[in-house]
């Protein structure tokens, strides 16, 4: 997700443990993911512990229910969680993020962990380096690099790691950056990779790239031709990306055929409103943001999504889609400045009750 939602990160200075029903690591009893069910139908859940820890409830026809749940018997099938490494506040640290893990695995949901590689976020505007890492050589970074992606591997072993987020321009700047410092950028992806593969060789390694320009693309992913990884994945928002959906589906078919990857829309979203729900400015808030024939509306938001993951599904290359925000609600109510951006592309109405969208993640 892009740097506009960077300022929200002034969160609550006293940090709630996000809650994993009581149970660690060697006492929770997951339940096993259906190994057939391969196609990736994913909602980013990042800010939930955040959340939960100030009291949001979560509906779904009216009745009280944990969004995991929700997501799970609506048949989203994987959870995609960001990881900052030292954040400001506390929240997408590493213990966050493990519990939270956790608590998916136990629900039945794989686990997709979107690394940063930063103390905030990253994007293609920005990609700061850790502040214990500012002032390491490039040897001593890459080194730092390897360590903390292996004690990721140890501590949550997810299912799909993305190795940067957004990396258009490549991380870690200026070192990792991939106009100016292309070899370096290369070389700290691969340490990456290579870290994930001697620890978790099961472990899916995403590169992600935001937007699905052809051209852009294809210069993007021939950069990284020599990253040992499985899946491409791309962010598609029509208010930054274009409103031809035609394009996704040929961007995917030739990246897929010219890389010989799976291919992912890593994050999408899309309104059910144009209307608010706190006084934190929307990103998408006017009809001119739309896609034609796709009105904000909970219909026009189920449909956009349908039509989304149908796109990604009709490519012999397509593996999935994930929605980012969608746990996103006006959670510090309706006068709050330092809201939610995006509580009219929520998974949820106004009221926190589940919309219609949910059916998108059926696995027909």
């Amino acid at each position: 997700m892009k740097k506009y939602i960077k300022f929200l990160g002034l969160f609550a200075l006293a940090v709630i443990q996000f809650s994993c029903s009581g149970n660690d690591s060697s006492d929770a009893q997951a339940i096993p993911p259906d190994a057939n069910d391969t196609f990736i139908r994913a909602s980013d859940v990042s800010f939930l512990p955040q959340m939960e820890a100030l009291g949001t409830k979560f509906y779904n026809n009216g009745k009280a229910e944990e969004m995991l749940t929700t997501l799970k018997n609506a048949g989203c099938n994987t959870v995609r969680i960001r990881l900052w490494k030292n954040p400001a506040f506390g929240y997408s640290g590493l213990s966050e993020v493990k519990q939270l893990a956790q608590k998916a695995r136990q629900t039945g949901l794989r686990v997709w962990l979107t690394v940063h590689y930063s103390d905030t976020w990253a994007d293609p505007g920005e990609q700061t380096v850790p502040q214990e890492w500012k002032n390491l050589s490039f040897a001593d970074l890459k080194a730092a690099v390897s360590s903390y992606t292996s004690t990721i591997m140890e501590e949550i072993k997810p299912d799909i790691i993305q190795i940067g987020n957004e990396i258009n321009s490549g991380l870690l700047w200026p070192q990792g950056n991939l106009i100016d410092n292309e070899q370096q950028c290369i070389a700290l992806l691969s340490a990456a990779s290579a870290t994930v593969r001697s620890k978790s060789p099961g472990t899916k390694i995403m590169i992600h790239y935001a937007g699905v320009n052809g051209g852009a693309t294809d210069w993007f992913f021939t950069k990284m031709k020599s990253v040992d990884y499985d899946y491409i994945g791309l962010s598609y928002y029509p208010v930054w990306h274009g409103k031809d959906l035609t394009v996704i589906k040929n961007t995917i078919d030739a990246l897929g055929k010219k890389f010989s990857k799976k291919v992912l829309i890593a994050e999408t979203a899309y309104p059910f409103t144009l209307l608010h729900n706190d006084q934190t400015n929307n990103i998408v808030g006017t009809n001119d943001q739309l896609v034609p024939g796709y009105p904000a509306t909970p219909a026009g938001q189920r449909t956009f999504v349908f039509a989304i993951k149908n796109i990604v599904k009709a490519s012999e290359y397509g593996q999935g889609f994930a929605y980012w925000g969608g746990e996103w609600v006006a959670f510090k109510g309706p006068q709050s400045q330092s809201g939610s951006t995006f509580e009219n592309q929520a998974l949820y109405s106004f009221d926190n009750n589940a919309l219609s969208v949910m059916q998108a993640f059926s696995k027909d």
